[in-house]
């Protein structure tokens, strides 16, 4: 019996028109452009303006990117999965809304939240539905409006954060492309170091936590630092090992866009060099459930079938993990 694998088989993209730049950001906190920029890599972000649309908004445009491209029909769509850290509501499901609003009518839905690591924990869902044999066609969404939960006065996050929505098409595959081999990890230490303090179980959204701004993203910045690097090097460089890959064996690294440092880091460990390194944070800045699928819809045009792809993430909790992909067609 042919082995099926997961393979992906379409992506598509949407980012606010909105650009929300680093001289921008100099009038709101004590920052500059040569700051920002030699500490995080980011130049500008975009932010989605516009009273009532949020995360769906952007994940049913990068939908409908995707299913234009690839001329498939909404109805074919099995499943919906979206990726994100900013649901449009609690409780009711984000992916129902997107999966109705884009006709696939026959599909069924939810949403994962692992905070950056979402997308890559994603694939894995994804990919485990399709070898499965039981779903044909997947559809995979990383969004996040990044710009709802950012206190602009906070130099520690505002700079670092946009908003977008990438998405990827998962199908089965017989010929050995797709998903190959993943290492998924976490870790409840990192639950103090990066965190939205409210609007949770333990402290329900109230007068007193709003006007305390505990509604917002908290980053404890060196901490995040020094385990992102680790470990996603770590986990990158497992991928290699694990499946006897050498960096001539290896065509893209995609790292999740937090830190131009932290993607360097894990280039190196890798052994790859920069040419071999998908980066748009400089554009985006970190999309979080977004950054990996905007980085394959950036780069789709230079993907060949047969090249090997390492996904790697690091996100809140703390959550981490690679993916080693063969991607499966030309563009």
């Amino acid at each position: 019996m042919t082995k099926i694998t997961a393979a992906i088989s379409a992506v598509g993209k949407y980012v606010p028109d909105y650009v929300l730049t680093n001289k921008e950001l100099e009038s709101y906190v004590d920052t500059n452009d040569e700051w920002i920029t030699s500490r995080t890599g980011i130049k500008e972000r975009r932010i989605l303006k516009g009273e009532g649309l949020g995360t769906s908004f952007m994940a049913i445009k990068a939908a409908e990117d995707l299913i234009q491209k690839s001329n498939i029909s909404p109805e074919e769509i099995d499943m919906v999965i979206v990726a994100t850290a900013t649901p449009d509501l609690p409780v009711a499901a984000t992916a129902a809304y997107v999966a109705s609003q884009i006709g696939a009518i026959n599909a069924f839905s939810y949403d994962l939240q692992a905070a950056c690591s979402s997308f890559l924990y994603g694939m894995s869902t994804a990919s485990s539905y399709i070898e499965s044999g039981r779903y044909k066609k997947v559809l995979l969404i990383g969004a996040d409006k990044m710009s709802s939960i950012i206190d602009y006065n906070d130099r520690a996050t505002c700079i670092i954060f946009g908003d977008g929505a990438g998405a990827a098409l998962f199908e089965p595959n017989t010929e050995g492309f797709g998903l190959q081999d993943e290492f998924l990890r976490s870790d409840g230490v990192g639950r103090d170091f990066l965190r939205i303090e409210a609007g949770g179980s333990i402290m329900p959204p109230s007068l007193e936590t709003v006007k305390a701004n505990k509604h917002y993203v908290y980053q404890e910045g060196r901490t995040v630092f020094k385990y992102a690097v680790s470990n996603m090097a770590d986990v990158s460089e497992k991928m290699l090992t694990r499946n006897n890959l050498k960096e001539e064996d290896i065509q893209w690294l995609v790292p999740h866009q937090a830190n131009k440092r932290i993607i360097e880091a894990t280039a190196n460990r890798v052994g790859v060099g920069p040419e071999k390194v998908m980066m748009n944070i400089h554009k985006y800045g970190n999309t979080t459930s977004a950054t990996l699928p905007l980085l394959l819809a950036d780069y789709e045009n230079q993907l060949k079938k047969g090249d090997n792809l390492i996904f790697a993430a690091f996100g809140g909790g703390f959550t981490w993990g690679a993916i080693y992909l063969k991607w499966a067609y030309n563009s």
